[in-house]
């Protein structure tokens, strides 16, 4: 195993967990991982720069695929912008209580719909599910693009691919 093989390993790992943790830049701790690895294993033109191209459009995209699908949660379920910025409060209050990845992000949605919003409790309950599941269709993306662009980094990175793929 080369260094560049494992300092993108422990970066993909960090980002892996980071997945879970609302505040921190998880796509972004995965793609660095990938340019420090590619930087260290002797950037070449080609095929590094396409392939940097790609991971960092990628990034960007997996940012827009997390707040979309949020936003559709919400809206799907008839949810304001507030149960969203509730979801996330309470998403980032429940990293600190047991299942709270969970119960935080739906008790911020309802504490936000009910508290400033002022929708009925029938109403309330109903975006903030709406405003979970789309959290939680957001999280499900970023993880299964994460474990991709991983794999893909690794494989890239593994020696013996390199003399079945050629390079």
């Amino acid at each position: 195993m080369s260094l560049a093989f494992l300092i993108f390993l422990v970066a993909w790992i960090v980002g892996m967990v980071a997945t879970f943790v609302p505040v921190l830049p998880a796509t972004l701790i995965i793609f660095l991982g990938a340019l420090g690895a590619t930087l260290l294993d002797g950037f070449q033109v080609w095929p590094d720069l396409p392939f940097l191209l790609t991971f960092g459009a990628i990034t960007v995209l997996i940012g827009f695929v997390d707040n979309l699908a949020s936003a559709w949660g919400a809206r799907r379920y008839g949810g304001s912008k507030q149960a969203v910025w509730g979801a996330l409060i309470g998403g980032l209050a429940g990293l600190f209580i047991p299942f709270g990845l969970l119960v935080g992000p739906l008790a911020g949605a309802l504490l936000a719909e009910l508290l400033v919003v002022r929708r009925t409790l029938p109403d309330a309950l109903r975006s903030a599910w709406g405003t979970l599941v789309g959290l939680l269709t957001g999280l499900a993306a970023k993880l299964v693009l994460h474990l991709l662009m991983g794999i893909y980094e690794l494989w890239r990175l593994w020696e013996p691919a390199r003399s079945v793929a050629g390079g």
